[in-house]
């Protein structure tokens, strides 16, 4: 996939808008959907715009309706292949039809002043890894974080400690993200992130 832009490399002056990972289904746990629209409905009210992969169902539905009902605006990115298989969402702020994933991911990297992945699937790692990857390359310099919620995030970040203590990550990369099971923690966070080394 194409990095982001030049021009949305580096981070703005404000942060106006959160590029959100998560998955096209809700989970077994109600919980999830639950913690979803919290932090759709915090980020409306902080002021900070949604930016997700376009679609109406599952927990990227949820966090787009939350945020939508708390008067935030929410801008959505969708391939035609994933339209239909995803419900495009045809009551967002905007959505943005493109060709292919490749894009999707390029104009939803584009469109944030930083990234989260809630709970999700394989797609949602994906995403989530490639940004980090991006950040850590210093193709942008915009904060990476997990909405931790429920502890679903413990796994991976427990494999991240394994792969610092074997000497396959250095230490401050793991510290650069920002982790939090709290919608206002978080977002106090990723406002307040700095570039590391």
């Amino acid at each position: 996939m194409t990095p982001p832009s030049a021009a949305a490399a580096g981070r703005t002056s404000e942060f106006r808008r959160l590029t959100v990972f998560t998955g096209s289904a809700s989970g077994v746990d109600l919980g999830y959907t639950a913690e979803a629209r919290r932090l759709g409905t915090a980020l409306a009210g902080a002021g900070i715009g949604v930016v997700y992969g376009g679609g109406k169902v599952g927990l990227m539905g949820q966090i787009a309706d939350a945020a939508l009902e708390a008067g935030g605006e929410v801008h959505g990115v969708i391939p035609e292949v994933l339209m239909s298989r995803e419900v495009g969402h045809q009551g967002l702020t905007s959505l943005e039809l493109v060709q292919d994933m490749h894009t999707r991911k390029s104009r939803m990297a584009d469109l944030g002043d930083g990234f989260v992945a809630l709970p999700g699937g394989m797609g949602t790692l994906e995403e989530f890894f490639e940004v980090w990857t991006w950040q850590y390359l210093g193709l942008h310099t915009k904060p990476v974080g997990l909405y931790n919620v429920q502890g679903f995030w413990d796994p991976l970040l427990a494999m991240v400690d394994h792969m610092v203590a074997e000497g396959f990550m250095s230490a401050w990369r793991r510290e650069a993200l920002v982790i939090s099971d709290d919608p206002q923690e978080l977002i106090r966070q990723l406002r307040s992130w700095t570039p590391g080394r």
